[in-house]
């Protein structure tokens, strides 16, 4: 029987994992292309498609990618070289992988919602309590 080719996609043997990114400030998008592995289309790609992405632009017009960016490039190359994603999956995990972030920052900004919600919850248990005395 036939080996089953592999759906992976393939790079030049560079694993997302591989990647090692210097500690730089800004990194243009041919140092990005070539720590990737990826060609500098690709990446103008996929800006339009992740709004994850969002480079600077030079006084010259050169894409300025800043660690994250490169960090999020690493995630999707990832996401849709290894793991299979489509770009619309990718997209969708990204999305849901930054929400438990946004949630978390949630619980710090409404504890007066909770108060109002544990003094209800308190008037109910000593509504309760009241008439479990009167049945004594």
């Amino acid at each position: 029987m036939p080996a089953k080719p592999s759906t992976k996609k393939k790079t030049n043997g560079v694993s997302a994992d591989d990647i090692v990114i210097p500690d730089k400030l800004y990194f243009r998008i041919g140092e990005v292309a070539r720590l990737c592995d990826l060609p500098a289309y690709v990446l103008r790609f996929w800006e339009t498609e992740f709004p994850q992405l969002s480079p600077k632009k030079s006084s010259k017009g050169q894409r300025l990618y800043r660690q994250r960016d490169v960090e999020h490039l690493v995630r999707i190359k990832k996401l849709l070289y290894e793991e299979g994603f489509t770009i619309a999956g990718a997209r969708q995990h990204l999305k849901l992988e930054a929400k438990p972030a946004k949630a978390q920052a949630a619980l710090f900004v409404a504890p007066r919602s909770r108060n109002s919600e544990l003094k209800q919850v308190r008037a109910g248990l000593q509504d309760i309590l009241g008439m479990l005395k009167q049945r004594r």
